[in-house]
């Protein structure tokens, strides 16, 4: 009987192993990208739901009532600082009167769309990047009625002009 004398043992060598954890870093890297891209493109879709809503909402509620919600006739063509007067108009005065609730998702205490910041009457609708969506009506307006929109993830608009390229992430109805 002949014994032999083992030099290596059975196993990984470390190049191996290297080799194993860079492919699985990879793999992850590629995947937390995905992910990132994924949650852009369902935040925007979320957004272009919740102006289908509030467009829905701001529509029957000038059928009841006459006009478009707002206190003044033409809101600031930048459309800043009235997202509380919609609030009001589509969800706390139908609360608070007993009149017509036009938009019931925007119940603080039953909220599943995240869209609300602030309480009572200072509260404003945001859109899923926690900007305020902006709402104009009147001469300021580029559709006939009214314009809603959210400034995307950015956070920045320009009104004066439709191609800037702070615009390039807005969703509007116009």
């Amino acid at each position: 009987m002949k014994l032999t004398n083992r030099r290596h043992r059975p196993g990984f060598s470390l190049i191996e192993l290297l080799a194993v954890i860079t492919i699985i870093v990879i793999l992850a890297a590629l995947t937390v990208a995905g992910m990132g891209y994924v949650n852009e493109k369902q935040a925007a879709s979320k957004a272009e739901v919740q102006i289908k809503l509030l467009e829905n909402a701001i529509e029957a509620y000038k059928l009841d009532n006459g006009s478009y919600p707002g206190t003044s006739a033409n809101t600031p063509a930048a459309g800043t600082g009235v997202s509380s007067q919609l609030y009001r108009a589509l969800y706390l005065d139908g609360v608070t009167n007993g009149t017509t609730i036009y938009l019931p998702q925007l119940d603080p205490n039953d909220s599943k769309q995240g869209w609300l910041e602030g309480t009572g009457t200072s509260t404003k609708i945001v859109d899923p990047w926690g900007n305020e969506y902006r709402y104009r009506k009147g001469t300021n307006a580029q559709n006939p009625d009214f314009d809603i929109w959210s400034v995307g993830k950015d956070g920045k608009t320009n009104t004066a002009s439709a191609t800037h390229k702070d615009n390039k992430d807005d969703i509007g109805n116009f």
